[in-house]
C-alpha cells in the first residue's frame, strides 16, 4: 500500500431480495481501521453499514445485517492501516447467508458471531459432540436431536465463584428491526441458578426482556418473546449460580422473524408524530390559551438585523416573549403529542436567543403524564450568544406515556427572555452523535475528502468553529450545531477579486436527476460571490450551476441544486473575495442524493452533461 492510504475491496453484483447477514473473519493489527460499505447500482455514493478500528491478536467475527432491497448492490471492503511499519489489517473470511445475524443453531465454527463475555469464575461454551461431561449430565443438540450437534451452556461444575454472571452476547443489530425472537433452552436444578434473557443498547443500558416461569426443564423448551430494535442492541442470555450444585443452563437454535409472537404486541411505534419544523403549522403542538398566546408562528424574510428560521433560513419558527404577547407574571406552555411509554426517546429542537433581557427562566423542557402533571423537567436554558441557532438533544424515557412541553416564563421587564424554537425531531433510541449518512458533509470531524484547489496568489477555504475575527461579516458559528464547524473564507487574507475553491470528492455518474442542497452565509457589506459549478471527468470543462452575489442575509440560507452528469464527476463551490475585509462567504452541511429536489428553494433548472 505504499503511496496510498486505503485498499478496497469490491464484491461482484449482487442480487439479494431476502434479508441476509454477512459475516466477516477479519483482523487489525497495529493501528488503523476497516469498513463495509454497500454500493446501491445507479448511486453516487456508498453506505457505510460497519467499523471497526480496534487491534487484535486473534481474528475477529463481524456480522452486518443486511436489509431486503429491490436493486442490485455491490459490498465494499475498505481497510486503512496506519502507514507506519507493523500496521496491517487482513480479512480470512466473507459470506453472506440468509436470515438475520441474531440467528443461531451454533453448528458454525464462529458461532455466529456470539461471544462469550469473559469472566474468569462462570463462562460459557459450547456443548455437544466430543464436549461432554459425565457429571453434569449434559443434553443432546436440539437442532439435530443427537450427539453430533452443538449448543451453549454455562455449568456449575465449572464455575470458581458464585453470585458472578455469565453472558453470552449476540451481534449487536446493524439495521432497525422488529418481530420474534425464539430460542430452546434447558435448566435443571430447582434453585441453583439464576437464568434472565436482556438487551443491551450501545450506551450499555440493559432491559430485560425474559426469565423463565418454571425452574427445571427435562427436555428443550421453546421460548418466544417479542422484541422491538429500532435502534442498535445486543441480546445478553446470563447465568448466575449461588452453590456449586447449581446445574447448568444450555441454549439452541436462536431465531428471529418480522411476524410478532403475541398478537397483542403493539406495532413498533412512529415517534416522528412529534416533529415539527413550523413551516406550515403548529402540527400537533398547541398552547394553553389562558389570556392569550405566548408563542408565535413568525416568519422573517432574509434581512442583514434578524435572523430568519433554521430550516431554510426563509421559512417559519416559533417565537415566545415577543414585545406584543410578553406579560409579566405569565407561563407559556408549549405542548407536543403523548408519546407511549417504556421507550427511550432522543428529543432535538434548536432555539435562539433574542434580546438584552434576562434568559434564566426564557426556556425550559417538562415531561408531562397523561393526567397533564409535570413529572420531570428534563433541560433548561443556559448563557450562550443571541441571535443563533443552537442545538439540543435529550435522551429521556419514562414507563408511563408522557408529553414534551416547552415552558417559558415572563416574571418582569428584565427576566423575560425571548426566545425562539425550531425543527424538533424524536427518534428511538439514544441521543448518541449522529454519523453522517452517505453525501453527507457537515465538517464536524473533517473535511469528509473535499479538497482545496491550489493556484498561486488564490485564497483558501478554512475549517472553523465559533464567529469569524472580522466584526460584522461572517457566522457567529455552524448551522449543524451552533457550535461546529463550518467552511469559510477570510476576506481579510485576501484581495479583492481572489478566489478560493473547494472540490467535492470524485462522485460517480447516475442516469437521472441528482440533488444539491447545502447551507450559505453571505453577510457583510462588502460580500462577493459563490458560485457552484460541475466539472466533468478528466476534462477541465466546467459549468456553472447556480451562483449568489453580495450581501443575502444575517441568516445560514438554504440552497438547492438540481443537476445530472452521467459519468464521473466534481462538485466545486468557488467564492470570489469582495471589495472590503466584511466579505466573509461560509457553507455547511452539504448534502448529495437522488432524484430531483423536492421544493427546490432556487428554482434552478438542472444542469446536463451527456457522455458526448
Amino acid at each position: 500500500m505504499e503511496g496510498t492510504d486505503r485498499a478496497v475491496l469490491v464484491s461482484p453484483e449482487l442480487e439479494i431480495f431476502e434479508w441476509s447477514c454477512l459475516r466477516l473473519v477479519y483482523q487489525i493489527t497495529g493501528t488503523g481501521s476497516i469498513q463495509v460499505h454497500l454500493r446501491p447500482h445507479g448511486e453516487n455514493f456508498d453506505y457505510t453499514l460497519w467499523t471497526a478500528d480496534k487491534p487484535s491478536d486473534s481474528w475477529l467475527i463481524a456480522s452486518v445485517d443486511l436489509r431486503n432491497v429491490s436493486r442490485t448492490y455491490q459490498l465494499l471492503m475498505e481497510a486503512r492501516p496506519n502507514q507506519d511499519s507493523g500496521n496491517s489489517i487482513a480479512i480470512f473470511e466473507i459470506h453472506i447467508i440468509p436470515g438475520y445475524c441474531i440467528e443461531c443453531n451454533f453448528e458454525e465454527h464462529h458461532l455466529c458471531g456470539y461471544s462469550n463475555q469473559w469472566n474468569p469464575n462462570v463462562n460459557w461454551y459450547v456443548g455437544g459432540s466430543l464436549a461432554r461431561d459425565p457429571q453434569s449430565n449434559l443434553p443432546d443438540d436440539h437442532t439435530m436431536n443427537n450427539q453430533r450437534g452443538h449448543y451453549m451452556y454455562v455449568d456449575s461444575v465449572y464455575a470458581k465463584r458464585f453470585q458472578e454472571v455469565a453472558k453470552l452476547v449476540s451481534p449487536m443489530t446493524t439495521t432497525p428491526m422488529a418481530g420474534c425472537l425464539s430460542f430452546y433452552y434447558q435448566r435443571n436444578q430447582a434453585r441453583g441458578n439464576f437464568f434472565s434473557v436482556f438487551t443491551r443498547d450501545q450506551l450499555g443500558h440493559y432491559e430485560e426482556i425474559w426469565r423463565p416461569d418454571v425452574y427445571a426443564t427435562q427436555t428443550w423448551k421453546q421460548v418466544q418473546v417479542d422484541i422491538q430494535a429500532q435502534h442498535p442492541l445486543e441480546v445478553v442470555y446470563e447465568v448466575a449460580f449461588n452453590s456449586p450444585r447449581g446445574g447448568f443452563v444450555a441454549v439452541d437454535d436462536i431465531s428471529f422473524s418480522s411476524q410478532f409472537c403475541h398478537n397483542e404486541t403493539e406495532p413498533t411505534f412512529d415517534p416522528s408524530v412529534a416533529n415539527c419544523d413550523f413551516e406550515d403549522s403548529l402540527c400537533q403542538y398547541y398552547q394553553e390559551r389562558v389570556g392569550g398566546a405566548v408563542w408565535n408562528r413568525v416568519s422573517v424574510r432574509p434581512n442583514i438585523y434578524r435572523i430568519g428560521d433554521h430550516t431554510t433560513g426563509s421559512g417559519s419558527y416559533l417565537l415566545g416573549n415577543t414585545r406584543f404577547t410578553s406579560r409579566p407574571g405569565y407561563v407559556g406552555r408549549l405542548h407536543g403529542p403523548y408519546l407511549p411509554g417504556n421507550h427511550k426517546y432522543c428529543l432535538r429542537f434548536y432555539y435562539a436567543l433574542h434580546g438584552f433581557r434576562k434568559i434564566d427562566n426564557a426556556l425550559a423542557l417538562y415531561l408531562y403524564d397523561e393526567k397533564n402533571v409535570a413529572q420531570e423537567k428534563i433541560w433548561t436554558v443556559s448563557e450562550g450568544y443571541r441571535d443563533m441557532w443552537t442545538e439540543v438533544d435529550v435522551t429521556y424515557e419514562k414507563p408511563m406515556a408522557t408529553k414534551i412541553v416547552f415552558v417559558s416564563i415572563c416574571r418582569n421587564f428584565w427576566d423575560c427572555g425571548q426566545v425562539a424554537v425550531d425543527d424538533i425531531t424524536v427518534t428511538l433510541g439514544d441521543c448518541r452523535p449522529l454519523r453522517p449518512p452517505a453525501g453527507h458533509c457537515y465538517f464536524e470531524t473533517g473535511d469528509c475528502g473535499y479538497t482545496q484547489e491550489k493556484r498561486s496568489k488564490k485564497g483558501h477555504w478554512l475549517r472553523i468553529r465559533g464567529h469569524t475575527p472580522t466584526s460584522y461579516t461572517g457566522p457567529k458559528g455552524d448551522h449543524t450545531l451552533g457550535v461546529g464547524y463550518f467552511m469559510y473564507i477570510e476576506a481579510s487574507y485576501m484581495l479583492p477579486g481572489q478566489s478560493a475553491r473547494l472540490l467535492s470528492p470524485e462522485l460517480r455518474g447516475s442516469i437521472g436527476p441528482q440533488c444539491l442542497t447545502f447551507f450559505y452565509h453571505m453577510y457583510g457589506s462588502g460580500t462577493g460571490t459563490l458560485s457552484i459549478l460541475l466539472r466533468r471527468g478528466d476534462s477541465l470543462k466546467e459549468r456553472l450551476l447556480w451562483s449568489r452575489r453580495g450581501e443575502q442575509s444575517i441568516s445560514w440560507m438554504k440552497a438547492t441544486v438540481d443537476y445530472e452528469c452521467s459519468i464521473r464527476h466534481k462538485i466545486i463551490f468557488e467564492a470570489v473575495r469582495g471589495s472590503s475585509i466584511r466579505s466573509d462567504i461560509a457553507i455547511d452541511d452539504i448534502v448529495f442524493k437522488n432524484g430531483p429536489c423536492k421544493g427546490n428553494l432556487d428554482w434552478n433548472r438542472p444542469s446536463v452533461f451527456s457522455d458526448n
